[in-house]
This record gives structure tokens, C-alpha cells and sequence, in this order.
């Protein structure tokens, strides 16, 4: 396995484990990535969060007996075995202290979705890596879902994003509260299309989802609706400098575009969304969760 980059995986608590290690390991599945393989998983699990504590026995056993990953004992093990790292926990709060160590050992690692649980986590999450200068980042997969992506190849035919209505589900998690859990989906696709620059938010949730209302800079609005009744779906009604509104509708192709990401990612160490974006989204969301707090009021970002 010498020219092969050895994975290391932290949480088994995901569906997104098995895809993605059944992209790098199977050759004859059509989004192949050749040349790396997972080799050691720490099933990390969160037992107050009933969708990870149910799931984790079924994905660890499949790890292991179907792609032959290795079970470990700690993160200082996995760590000792590998190249680079995947955290796919589904907690976001799980996520920093298990980001600690992957940096101090200096390991490459992309850090699935949510980055965080929290702004304060993020923070300090970006405060470590940089620090260290540790290539690092994180998304949710729908950022590569190529009705968003080919939408993104054609600037010159549509010009400039002036407004954006992003949706995704938003089902809720206390523990990971607000947009943190599931909006997050939303959020990505909002920022996929619109780019950086939002500086307040606005917020109003029901039992039955969110409305987030953000301004940017350059007075654009973009909001991202979260749904939590009905069909929900994923996609957005995107306004251009050029021809009529479109409404974009996901693919559901995303899982490869992804993978591919990783797979450069790890190779090059350049990462295909800055950490300073990433930190924008869990900005939006915490101000989003505040303002639907305070009735609505607006709620500058917090960085």
C-alpha cells in the first residue's frame, strides 16, 4: 500500500461512512476514487443523540467486515495508522475535541457537516488549524450537487446573484440547535450561490420550519427557508443580473462530487471552501438561532 493514502475515519454514527468508504474501496463503483482506501475507524458515537446511539453498531460492522476497516481504540491509535483524516461524526459538538488531537498530530482532515455545534467551537476549531496551518475543510455534500455546480460554471451566461431563496429540511436536534443540525444543508446551497459577505440575519421558526432572512454587504438579500412539514426537497430560486429568475432543484448527485473534492483534497492539501466561508455559515446560523430567540429582531454576524 505504498502509494496508497491511508484514511483514518472518527464516528461511525453516519450513512455518509459507508458511502464514502465504499467510493474509495470499490472499484467498480462508478465514482471510484483510486488510491486510497479507509484502514482504521474510532466509532465515536453520542449516546444522548438517539440517530447516532442507534446506528452506530450497524455502520461499524459494516466497516469492518464488508471493507475490512480496521476498529480502534482512540483517535492516538487511528492517528498512528494513517495519513489523513475524515471526522464524520454527526454531533457537531463532538467535533473539536476530536479535532484537537488530529491537529496537534498535524493530519490533513476534512470535518464533515456541521462543522460545529456552536460559533464558539467553530471559532476556536479555525483558531487551532490555522495555528497549526493544518489543511483542513468542511461542507455538506449538496454544495456538489451539479444542478448547483453547473449553475455556478455559467457566470457569464447569467451574471451576478442578486438574491437568492435557498430551502432545505430542517428537522430539529436539541443538541445541536437551530440550522446547526439539518438547516445546514439549506445554508450551504444559499452560500453555494450568493458567496460570502452576509453581515446580519434576521429569523422567524415555527413547529413547522424557518424563515432566515440575510443581508449582505453589498445589500443583496438571501434567505434560506427550513422545512419541517410536508416534502420538503432541496434547491433554490436564484435571481440574476441576466434573463428571468431560475429555480434550481438538487440533483441528488452529490455524494461523487464530493468524494472527488476529498480525493483532491487530500492529495494537494488545497481545500475547496475556505475556512473563512465555513465560519461565515456558522455565523449565519448562530445569528439566525438568536434572532428566532428574540421574535425576529436582526442579529449581526458574530465574527
Amino acid at each position: 500500500m505504498a502509494d496508497v493514502i491511508r484514511i483514518g475515519m472518527i464516528g461511525a454514527d453516519t450513512s455518509h461512512c459507508k458511502a464514502f468508504t465504499q467510493m474509495f474501496h470499490d472499484e467498480k463503483h462508478p465514482a471510484h476514487q483510486a488510491g486510497f482506501r479507509v484502514v482504521a475507524l474510532y466509532p465515536s458515537f453520542s449516546p444522548d443523540v438517539k440517530s447516532s446511539a442507534d446506528r452506530v453498531d450497524q455502520y461499524k460492522k459494516e466497516l469492518n467486515e464488508k471493507f475490512g476497516v480496521k476498529l480502534v481504540e482512540s483517535i492516538d491509535a487511528l492517528l498512528e495508522q494513517v495519513d489523513v483524516v475524515m471526522i464524520e461524526s454527526v454531533d457537531g459538538r463532538r467535533h473539536l475535541p476530536e479535532l484537537r488531537p488530529v491537529v496537534k498530530a498535524r493530519k490533513p482532515v476534512y470535518i464533515d457537516k456541521p462543522f460545529a455545534a456552536s460559533l464558539a467551537d467553530a471559532k476556536e476549531m479555525v483558531r487551532l488549524l490555522k495555528e497549526a496551518k493544518v489543511p483542513a475543510f468542511s461542507t455538506s455534500s449538496l454544495r456538489f450537487d451539479s444542478a448547483f455546480v453547473n449553475f455556478n460554471k455559467e457566470k457569464d451566461k447569467h451574471g451576478k446573484v442578486l438574491g437568492c431563496d435557498a430551502f432545505s429540511p430542517a428537522h430539529l436536534e436539541p443538541t445541536n440547535p437551530g440550522l446547526f443540525w439539518y438547516g445546514i444543508h439549506g445554508v450551504e446551497i444559499l452560500y453555494t450561490l450568493m458567496g460570502t459577505g452576509c453581515k446580519k440575519v434576521e429569523c422567524s421558526s415555527t413547529e413547522d420550519g424557518d424563515v432566515a432572512v440575510g443581508t449582505w454587504k453589498d445589500n443583496r438579500l438571501g434567505t434560506m427557508r427550513g422545512i419541517r412539514k410536508g416534502a420538503g426537497g432541496y434547491g433554490a430560486w436564484v435571481l440574476t443580473e441576466k434573463g428571468a429568475p431560475q429555480m434550481l432543484t438538487a440533483k441528488g448527485d452529490y455524494y461523487p462530487g464530493l468524494v472527488a473534492a476529498m480525493a483532491k483534497f487530500f492529495k494537494t492539501g488545497e481545500s475547496p471552501v475556505a475556512l473563512e466561508e465555513t465560519l461565515e455559515i456558522m455565523a449565519f446560523i448562530d445569528a439566525a438561532l438568536q434572532s428566532s430567540k428574540r421574535h425576529g429582531d436582526d442579529v449581526e454576524l458574530g465574527i
